[in-house]
């Protein structure tokens, strides 16, 4: 009788949990997540802190991890190799989600994105990070922004309402694009694989 193997843990950004959770069920994946706070990549240490905090809880109990972030902390890669694990391939969570190309094709007409984890705490989450001088805000995303561009994947609920208000609060546009899950099955995929054969 073969003994069944040990699942991996997945440690990462919640912002495409419902997404993950998803693919997870759909593949049968021997995987167990566990998702933290999609407003950290505001907060460098809360991020480090957060994220080591929970690799070393993992190293502790022997389970083996895999890393659901982009490049979204300047000592990623010296967290990842402190804990000898491996993270999921893209700069960010929506080039994960939509492809390198279809990114940056948004992102040089002026997209910000918003994902509905975002969206429903949108200004809670920006006032945080940068105070509640509406005015102030707004410049900064005007500086460097043209519209915001709602992603709606398969997985998610009817956001609409929230959308709207976080277009209102920073004063630009709201567009609406429509994404599949197959360039994120495809991310998960391979960093899980990329795991396995380390553990080989």
């Amino acid at each position: 009788m073969n003994a069944v193997a040990a699942p991996l843990h997945l440690v990462g950004c919640g912002i495409l949990h419902k997404e993950v959770n998803y693919l997870i069920g759909q593949n049968g994946w021997n995987l167990v997540p566990l998702f933290l706070d999609s407003a950290l990549h505001n907060y460098y240490d809360r991020l480090q802190g957060q994220l080591t905090h929970s690799l070393d809880d993992a190293e502790q109990q022997a389970r083996q991890t895999v890393v659901f972030y982009g490049a979204c902390h300047p000592k990623m890669a010296d967290m990842l190799e402190e804990h000898h694990t491996v993270r999921t391939h893209g700069q960010n969570c929506i080039v994960m989600l939509l492809g390198y190309e279809r990114f940056m094709e948004e992102l040089r007409k002026g997209a910000c994105f918003l994902l509905e984890d975002w969206a429903l705490s949108w200004e809670p989450m920006l006032t945080e990070a940068f105070g509640r001088n509406q005015s102030v805000v707004r410049e900064i995303f005007h500086s460097s922004h043209q519209y915001l561009l709602a992603v709606r994947t398969p997985c998610s609920d009817d956001f609409t309402l929230a959308a709207e208000s976080a277009a209102r609060f920073v004063d630009l546009p709201l567009v609406w694009m429509d994404a599949d899950l197959k360039h994120l099955e495809w991310v998960l995929t391979e960093a899980l694989d990329r795991k396995r054969r380390t553990l080989q």
